[in-house]
């Protein structure tokens, strides 16, 4: 397979990089999976209610996005572009995480409303630079995988190292359930602060190119419909959308549906975020061999085929172990080559138009996610209110069955038509080399390069 040359770096630097994701991904799940719940039931708000703020402060939140792209894109400073804005991000997150996590009393709409939005504020802060930053880091086709490999690896530790907080303090120290999910929230602030200054200091970030225009709103739209990020912003969209409405209803579907206790809810999740870790290596090893396209094609097929078999798989503890943790291996697969691959969709732009949109580029697959994320808790627990499913009385038949359609059966369906749509990506490891010769030989013209 052709490759790009580019920058190679030591596989201690881009751990120290990949630090940050261990906090920006730990806050992420619980946000889905932990709050919504917690606030719901141990807090007392309303389902409904519930599922509108997280709604509406995600779909608010994604506003941000373009503004805060365009201005990365626009910075210069002797520290880079985008190191600043993750150092000026992660005070605030760490904040937010702490209040959200361990209300003061009992927490009002107004309370969950005005955390949530400044958690999501920061946190699309914090990820957006971290993401352009490691997008900037090398021009190779094969080197970026290994770099978002890292960040994914470091984003599932924090995930697992979250999910693994309330089994200690819950299971372990026989401490409440309020008790276990107040220490996720001080766990993420004190990681945020050291890997932050670890990153910074460990890595550095290659000079920008000079523009000699600037990002404009304007060049979103524009970008959004070139077929190559376009078939990317799709899947990216369709993807996290079926994954999300997974995170929102773990615990009601293993709870209500399968009826596992809530702590062995907790370990199902930590062995599916264990399986997800171990997938990581493998899809960057699929990466090398068959590209990123096709390697994303299988994920996202066995992802829904997973489902499916969790659906006919008996409520056994270790049988279900044994399900999670399978089925976990496919979850690091969109995340880990997406984020190559709109990197690569990176240099083919700037070869058409002699910008380098790295920002807005990320803030435009930050949207596609977020708004995936966004809808997922907020219409599942939607559509789950109009068939009047309750978490504290026995709910009906039709209730439950809603409940297995959201969880399972409609993830499966977007499972499977992403796989078809992503195997058709054109940008290639050949494509891409011959994108870079060109940038490399001046040649910035449209028609040196197809979009297909």
């Amino acid at each position: 397979m052709m490759r790009t040359k580019g920058r190679i770096y030591p596989s201690w630097r881009l751990a120290a990089y990949a630090f940050p994701a261990v906090p920006i991904s730990a806050i992420g799940i619980p946000l889905v999976a932990y709050l919504p719940a917690y606030y719901a039931t141990e807090a007392g708000l309303s389902l409904s209610v519930v599922g509108t703020i997280f709604l509406i402060v995600r779909l608010a939140d994604i506003g941000l996005d373009p503004l805060i792209g365009a201005a990365m894109d626009r910075n210069r400073t002797r520290w880079g572009r985008f190191r600043p804005w993750l150092v000026a991000g992660a005070p605030p997150m760490a904040v937010a995480a702490v209040m959200l996590f361990s209300p003061l009393g009992t927490p009002s709409n107004m309370y969950l409303t005005l955390w949530l939005a400044v958690a999501y504020g920061a946190y699309s802060v914090c990820y957006l630079s971290h993401l352009s930053w490691g997008m900037s880091l090398s021009t190779d086709y094969n080197e970026r995988s290994r770099i978002f490999a890292f960040w994914q690896g470091a984003a599932l530790l924090g995930s697992i190292s979250v999910l693994g907080t309330p089994i200690i303090v819950e299971g372990w120290l026989k401490h409440s359930h309020a008790a276990g999910i107040a220490a996720m929230g001080f766990l993420i602030a004190g990681l945020l602060l050291v890997s932050v200054v670890t990153a910074v200091i460990s890595m550095g970030e290659p000079p920008a190119a000079s523009d000699k225009k600037t990002a404009r709103i304007s060049d979103y739209l524009r970008l959004m419909v070139r077929p190559t990020i376009a078939r990317l912003l799709i899947t990216d969209l369709l993807i996290g959308l079926a994954m999300g409405m997974n995170s929102a209803l773990f615990f009601f579907y293993f709870g209500f549906f399968k009826g596992f206790a809530q702590l062995d809810i907790v370990v199902l999740l930590f062995l599916n975020l264990c399986g997800s870790l171990c997938g990581t290596p493998i899809w960057t090893f699929l990466t090398d061999k068959i590209g990123k396209h096709f390697a994303a094609s299988y994920a996202f097929f066995f992802y829904a085929l997973s489902l499916i078999l969790i659906q006919f798989t008996p409520a056994t503890m270790s049988l279900m172990c044994f399900m999670l943790f399978l089925a976990g291996l496919t979850l690091s697969a969109g995340p880990l080559l997406l984020r190559s691959m709109m990197a690569d969709a990176g240099d083919e732009e700037l070869l058409r138009s002699g910008q380098d949109q790295t920002g807005v580029l990320s803030a435009l697959f930050s949207g596609t996610n977020k708004i995936g994320l966004a809808l997922a808790p907020g219409l599942t627990f939607l559509i789950l209110g109009l068939f009047n499913f309750s978490t504290t009385e026995q709910s009906s038949d039709s209730a439950l069955g809603a409940l297995q359609a959201l969880y399972i059966f409609v993830p499966a369906v977007l499972g499977l038509g992403v796989a078809f749509i992503i195997r058709g990506h054109p940008l290639t490891a050949e494509t891409h080399a011959n994108v870079m010769l060109l940038i490399k030989q001046g040649a910035g013209s449209e028609e040196k390069v197809g979009d297909s």
